[in-house]
């Protein structure tokens, strides 16, 4: 009979499992078996991760106390994005596929105003990678203390009048912190976003207990600097757990064909099933119903935007 567990944390080749009903982590690593299950002929791997945080697992103890994992459950879901490439890893050239975290709730998308600027782009590719996955999204705008000229007020009500939570955050002045905590309450949630928009400081005025790393932004490029090294989970109580992500600057989801993308713009979904072709990806094709409706205002140009920028790039990861 295996212990059960949830993976927390792994760095290099260590995989850091909470059992259930304990509160000592155990270090463990994989059977062999899985590394031979996941590569392709003459070793080619075809994926970057066998087990990522937020797995749910069975593993045996050794007895020098670590474990061993011989079973992986199945993932109610998992956020992922396009890898590096990586020479020698696939074949054919193909991109790889990056997991995040497994098994979340809500993912928290982490935007500010300034330090670094705003950009609704980087916002709807986390948006389509949530969509595309099944898991929540909710959008938190943070350093509004900053905003002098009212500009965010703006983007927040693209979102938030196209059905998505948006709250307007302030590490400074405490701004919506105690609402961003009662999402955060009784989930498995992920905070994402650029780095140096302030996830560590809104999780550490949360939850004082984390003492999370924070960082500044770089005064040469306006981007953050890295501080958040590895993805890590953290338990907040019995049914509340929070998954911190090393900050990144770009998101490419991955999988996505290009006549299926416009499914992932929640706002593109009353008009799709009235363009005249099935497969119209909706740039240029004639009679689309998307063109038309931002033509006649009622979808954004800027998230119309964002979709053509997707489209273009959208499919370089599918195997054919």
């Amino acid at each position: 009979m295996f212990i059960k567990g949830i993976v927390f944390r792994i760095e290099s080749k260590d995989i850091y499992i909470l059992p259930d009903n304990s509160d000592e982590v155990i270090r463990a690593s994989l059977r062999g078996k899985f590394k031979k299950d996941f590569h392709l002929k003459k070793d080619k791997q075809y994926i970057t991760d066998i087990v990522v945080v937020g797995d749910r697992v069975g593993f045996e103890l050794n007895k020098d106390g670590t474990g061993i994992i011989e079973k992986i459950d199945k993932r109610k879901n998992y956020l992922s994005r396009k890898a590096p490439r990586l020479k020698g890893a696939s074949y054919r050239g193909e991109r790889l596929e990056q997991i995040i975290a497994s098994n979340i709730d809500k993912l928290i998308i982490v935007a500010s105003v300034y330090d670094p600027s705003f950009n609704n782009k980087t916002i709807d590719r986390f948006l389509v990678a949530a969509e595309s996955s099944s898991i929540k999204p909710v959008i938190v705008i943070n350093k509004i203390d900053l905003d002098d000229d009212n500009r965010i007020k703006d983007f927040a009500s693209l979102y938030s009048d196209i059905g998505y939570s948006t709250i307007l955050t302030s590490c400074i002045n405490m701004q919506n912190i105690e609402e961003v905590k009662n999402l955060l309450e009784g989930n498995v949630s992920i905070l994402w976003g650029q780095s140096g928009v302030g996830k560590s400081s809104l999780l550490n005025l949360i939850y004082p207990g984390l003492n999370l790393e924070t960082g500044e932004v770089s005064v040469s490029t306006s981007k953050g600097k890295h501080t958040t090294v590895t993805v890590s989970m953290h338990k907040i109580n019995e049914d509340t757990f929070i998954v911190d992500t090393p900050g990144i600057r770009e998101i490419d989801p991955y999988g996505i064909k290009k006549e299926d993308l416009s499914h992932y713009f929640i706002d593109f979904l009353p008009f799709i099933n009235n363009c005249k072709y099935n497969t119209c990806t909706h740039n240029h094709e004639p009679l689309c119903a998307v063109e038309e409706a931002v033509i006649n205002g009622f979808i954004s140009e800027e998230r119309y935007d964002s979709y053509l920028r997707l489209l273009d790039t959208i499919e370089d990861d599918i195997l054919f």
